[in-house]
């Protein structure tokens, strides 16, 4: 039953395709984007209820004479923009190698068929540990301190990795420290990179 488990992602997801149309837009968005103040003023007290907004709706529009003179770029003009490639490759390969980390290391690691699923699911929860971690943590470090920090973290835990897989022939309960490193290193991932 793992699998009706790990699709539960799918099922908030159409429930909030089924819902979103109801929910009005953004209001940053219809003031910054559609310059449509009424709308602004209309979404927020359809979302926060009656009240006085006036000083959000004053940061809003200094927030828009602020940008106003900058140009929204769709997702092909950032693609084609130069200035940007350096980040779009570095965000591409931090996202690339989170899926190296894959469940074949489990394979690698001679652990029982039956229990692979199990361990997916503790990636899952590993994944979440480390998103809330990293959220209470990141305004009182920084994000610089958190990516090398998390750097460094995940080049130890890759080294003792491959030592713990090499070594798990000779060693049975190396086998399970494998899975633990994966574990850890997907938390060292979720703190910093």
């Amino acid at each position: 039953m793992w699998n009706v488990l790990l699709s539960f992602s799918g099922l908030v997801a159409l429930i909030q395709l089924i819902f979103l149309p109801f929910f009005p837009e953004s209001p940053p968005y219809l003031l910054l984007q559609k310059e449509d103040k009424a709308g602004c003023l209309k979404a927020m007290k359809q979302l926060w209820g009656e009240g006085n907004y006036h000083t959000e709706f004053e940061d809003l529009m200094k927030e828009k004479a602020i940008t106003k003179g900058t140009k929204i770029m769709n997702v092909l003009e950032v693609l084609r923009e130069g200035s940007v490639h350096p980040q779009l490759c570095t965000m591409l390969l931090l996202l690339l190698s989170l899926q190296l980390c894959g469940l074949k290391i489990f394979e690698t690691a001679n652990l029982q068929e039956s229990i692979i699923p199990y361990v997916s699911l503790g990636v899952s929860i590993s994944e979440l540990i480390s998103i809330i971690f990293c959220s209470s943590i990141i305004d009182r470090f920084g994000r610089r301190m958190l990516l090398c920090g998390g750097y460094l973290l995940m080049a130890l835990i890759l080294g003792l990795l491959e030592t713990s897989l090499l070594l798990s022939d000779q060693f049975l309960w190396l086998r399970y420290c494998s899975v633990i490193l994966i574990f850890l290193f997907i938390i060292a991932y979720g703190l910093g990179p």
